[in-house]
């Protein structure tokens, strides 16, 4: 997809001329079922744009809604108990120019700055030393790899039906959160696309990677959608195994440019008189 002219950060003025559009692509990662995603899916992007703060307050927004949603859906299990099933969530938001993400879980958001990889969200997962004590302090453990030695992340939306992970009576509470780490950033002229991927993608795809294998393909046809397909099929050829997922965000109507190295520069050497001297006597006795 392509931010419009309204969106674009290349337009000096747009947000002038009229009122900055919103755009806000989502990456949901289910687990253990398909409703905690497709609940959220449904759910999330019209309980953001239906707040009353929205979007004067983005980040505080985007923060309480993901944990609203994730007790709404709390409420829709306890009448359908076979409703057992959690989601890893991504949104991008993109209004005016500013790009905030927020992340639940394990997808990923890399931004390409001039061709350079620029990670607008960070993993939860176990193995991360900042979650891992989070997830202690709040009672929780991570055994072998593994939140509480069941779940693979440690911030999710659903899984209530999962003993000690979360506390009903509390919204946010419990080792495994709801509760989205936010990035925000100002977008530049300089800023070429986004790229948003499940787990899946970038266990066989560095960030740098993806923006250089995107790029390439942007370069040759500049059609994103069949850019996305290229890179799950990537993906797929590099050995992944896990749910693939690509969305990509272009914010030029042209593709990236072709980035030349620069020429090195030469460096001036210089000889010593001994060294001179040196050379005038071997070159004398031959």
């Amino acid at each position: 997809m392509r931010a419009d002219d309204a969106e674009r950060p290349d337009s000096a003025d747009a947000g002038a001329q009229k009122p900055a559009e919103l755009t806000s692509p989502h990456v949901f990662d289910g687990h253990g079922g398909k409703d905690a995603a497709h609940f959220v899916c449904d759910n999330l992007p019209r309980v953001i744009v239906e707040d009353a703060d929205f979007p004067l307050e983005l980040e505080k927004v985007v923060s309480r809604s993901f944990v609203q949603i994730d007790s709404q859906f709390a409420d829709k299990c306890s009448h359908q108990r076979t409703l057992s099933s959690g989601t890893t969530a991504l949104t991008a938001m993109i209004f005016g120019r500013s790009l905030l993400v927020a992340n639940a879980g394990d997808c990923r958001a890399v931004l390409s700055r001039c061709g350079i990889a620029m990670e607008m969200s960070m993993d939860h997962r176990p193995c991360s030393l900042s979650e891992k004590l989070r997830v202690e302090s709040l009672g929780g453990y991570v055994d072998d790899g593994y939140l509480n030695g069941l779940l693979g992340v440690t911030r999710a939306l659903g899984d209530w039906h999962l003993e000690g992970m979360k506390e009903a009576s509390r919204p946010g509470g419990g080792p495994l959160s709801a509760e989205p780490e936010i990035k925000l950033t100002t977008l530049t002229k300089d800023d070429e696309f986004l790229v948003i991927g499940s787990d899946g993608l970038w266990d066989v795809f560095s960030n740098q990677n993806a923006v250089d294998f995107a790029r390439r393909r942007l370069q040759e046809h500049n059609d994103v959608k069949l850019c996305c397909r290229e890179i799950v099929e990537e993906a797929i050829r590099r050995g992944a195994t896990d749910n693939l997922t690509a969305v990509l965000v272009s914010f030029h109507l042209v593709a990236p440019p072709q980035i030349r190295a620069s020429q090195p520069r030469r460096v001036a050497r210089s000889i010593s008189a001994d060294g001179l001297n040196s050379l005038r006597i071997l070159l004398g006795s031959q």
